[in-house]
C-alpha cells in the first residue's frame, strides 16, 4: 500500500472514532447527567495524532454550562471506563469543551493541560 493509501486509511479510522465517541458521550451523558441542563454532545475531534479526543458540548440555559462543565470533568474516569465496555477502540484522553455558538464567547473549556 502506498503511503498516501495508509494516510487515507489513517485518517477513515481517526473519523470512524470520533464518530464512535461522540455516539458514546451522548448515550453517557443523556443517563448520567441531571436534570438542571441540557448538555447536547456538538462533535468529537481528534488531535495529537491520536492522543487526545475533545468532545464538544453545547449547554442549556447557558448559565449552567459551568456546573455541566465541572460534572463533565468529575465523570471523565467514568466515562472512560463506559468506553472501554462499550467502543473497540485505543481510548484517547477525553477533553470535554463547551461550544454554545455565539453565546459562549467563543470556545472554552476544562481539561487542558
Amino acid at each position: 500500500m502506498s503511503a498516501d493509501g495508509k494516510a487515507h486509511g489513517a485518517r477513515r479510522q481517526s473519523a470512524r472514532a470520533t464518530e464512535i465517541v461522540a455516539h458514546e458521550a451522548a448515550q453517557f451523558i443523556a443517563r448520567e447527567a441531571g436534570k438542571d441542563s441540557l448538555i447536547t454532545v456538538i462533535r468529537a475531534e481528534s488531535v495529537s495524532h491520536g492522543e487526545r479526543m475533545l468532545v464538544f458540548v453545547s449547554v442549556f440555559p447557558v448559565e449552567k454550562a459551568p456546573a455541566a462543565l465541572a460534572f463533565l470533568e468529575r465523570q471523565r474516569e467514568a466515562f472512560s471506563d463506559y468506553l472501554k465496555q462499550h467502543a473497540r477502540l485505543r481510548l484517547p484522553r477525553i477533553d470535554f469543551l463547551l461550544e454554545n455558538g455565539e453565546h459562549s464567547g467563543g470556545p472554552g473549556g476544562i481539561g487542558h493541560g
